[in-house]
C-alpha cells in the first residue's frame, strides 16, 4: 500500500482509536415495531435485560428494560460526540436539559467536572421495523479542562454542513462535516473547552460516502496529527491501490494526501483525526482523568453529589411518541431542530 497505509486491523466492539480519541462505538440494531411504551413489540426472554449486548435477533436492549438505551449514568473528564444516522435518541440530563434527535443530527457533550445524563432509544414506529444506527465518539479532555462546567450543544442536520464533489467519470462523493474544515465546508464551532476549540489541533470528525465506483482524495492533514478512517460499510475500497477489507480501521500518514476508490457498491468511512494530547490517561468505567487518584476522587465525588443529582422521576425519561426533535437547555432555552 505504499507510503501512505501505516496499519490496517480489523473493527472490534468498541472500536480502537488513538489520542485524542477514547474509543468509538458503532450501533447499529434493527429493532422491531414499538409498544404503546415505546419499547419492542416483542418477546424480551432470553435476555439479559440491564445488560443486554448479546445481539439476540439483530437487536440489542443495552441497559434499558422497557425502551432500549442507557439510563441514566455519570461521567467526568471528557467528551461524547453521538452522530445519528437512522433512529432517535431522547436525552436527559443532571443539567435539568433534556432533546430528541434524529438521523443526521448530532450532539456534543462535554461531562467536565462531571454530568449524569440518560440515552433512550425511543421505538416510535408500531407498524414498521424501527432502525437504530449511530456512532458514539469518546473525545478526551485536556488535563486543564478536565474539570471546566458540563456543556452540551446540538447539531443539527440542517445546519451541518456537507462538502460534495464529483470524481472525473461523474461520480459522487458526499463528506458531512461535523468538525474540521473541508474546503468551503465550516462546521459550528465545537464546545468552548475541547480539544476540537484549538485550530492547531487538526482535529476533524467526517463521514464519507462514495458512489458505486467514485475516486476521491483525502487532502493532507498536519504533520503531527493521527489520522484514522474506518471502513464500515461497502465491499471493494481501495487506498492508494491497496485493498482495504469491509470492517477495517486503516491508519494513514497524516501530511500526505491519499487517494480512495470505491470499487464496490456504496461505500461509507468515518474519518477521526487529531493532533494528540499527549497525556495520561487514566480511565475507569466512565470517568477519564490523568491519575488514578483523580479516578478515586472522581467515585467520591460522584457518591457525594450525584454529580448535581437526577432531576427526573425515571431513570430512563422518553418523550412522547409524536414529539418533534427538540432540545430544552439546563437555562429553560426551547431550541426547535433546524
Amino acid at each position: 500500500m505504499g507510503e501512505i497505509v501505516i496499519g490496517v486491523e480489523p473493527l472490534g466492539f468498541p472500536w480502537k482509536t488513538r489520542d485524542p480519541f477514547l474509543f468509538c462505538v458503532h450501533h447499529d440494531d434493527a429493532y422491531p415495531p414499538g409498544n404503546d411504551r415505546l419499547g419492542p413489540a416483542a418477546s424480551l426472554a432470553g435476555r439479559e435485560l440491564g445488560s443486554d449486548f448479546a445481539g439476540k435477533d439483530g437487536w440489542r436492549m443495552y441497559h434499558g428494560t422497557v425502551v432500549p438505551g442507557f439510563p441514566q449514568h455519570p461521567h467526568r473528564g471528557f467528551e461524547t460526540v453521538t452522530i445519528m444516522r437512522h433512529g432517535i435518541i431522547d436525552h436527559s440530563d443532571s443539567l435539568g436539559a433534556t432533546a430528541r434527535f434524529g438521523a443526521g443530527d448530532s450532539q456534543w457533550l462535554t461531562a467536565g467536572r462531571g454530568i449524569v445524563h440518560s440515552e433512550m432509544f425511543p421505538l416510535l414506529d408500531a407498524d414498521a421495523p424501527n432502525r437504530l444506527e449511530l456512532f458514539q465518539i469518546w473525545l478526551n479532555l485536556a488535563a486543564r479542562d478536565k474539570m471546566v462546567a458540563p456543556h452540551f450543544g446540538m447539531y443539527w442536520c440542517g445546519k451541518t454542513p456537507v462538502h460534495r464533489e464529483v470524481d472525473a467519470a461523474g461520480r459522487a462523493v458526499e463528506v458531512v462535516v461535523l468538525a474540521g474544515r473541508l474546503g468551503n465546508a465550516v462546521p459550528p464551532a465545537p464546545p468552548p473547552h475541547s480539544w476540537a476549540s484549538d485550530p492547531a489541533s487538526d482535529l476533524a470528525i467526517w463521514t464519507i460516502k462514495l458512489a458505486p465506483g467514485a475516486r476521491w482524495t483525502l487532502p493532507a492533514a498536519r504533520p503531527g496529527t493521527l489520522r484514522t478512517l474506518y471502513y464500515f460499510r461497502g465491499e471493494g475500497l481501495r487506498i492508494d491501490g491497496g485493498e482495504i477489507p469491509r470492517y477495517h480501521a486503516v491508519d494513514l500518514v497524516p501530511d500526505l494526501s491519499a487517494t480512495i476508490e470505491n470499487a464496490g457498491d456504496e461505500g461509507e468511512l468515518l474519518l477521526l483525526q487529531g493532533r494528540p494530547i499527549g497525556e495520561p490517561v487514566a480511565q475507569y468505567g466512565p470517568f477519564v482523568m490523568n491519575t488514578r487518584a483523580e479516578i478515586q476522587q472522581a467515585f467520591a465525588d460522584y457518591q457525594r453529589t450525584q454529580f448535581g443529582g437526577w432531576p427526573f422521576a425515571d431513570d430512563a425519561p422518553v418523550h412522547p411518541r409524536d414529539a418533534a426533535r427538540f432540545a430544552r437547555h439546563a437555562d429553560g432555552r426551547l431550541e426547535p431542530a433546524a
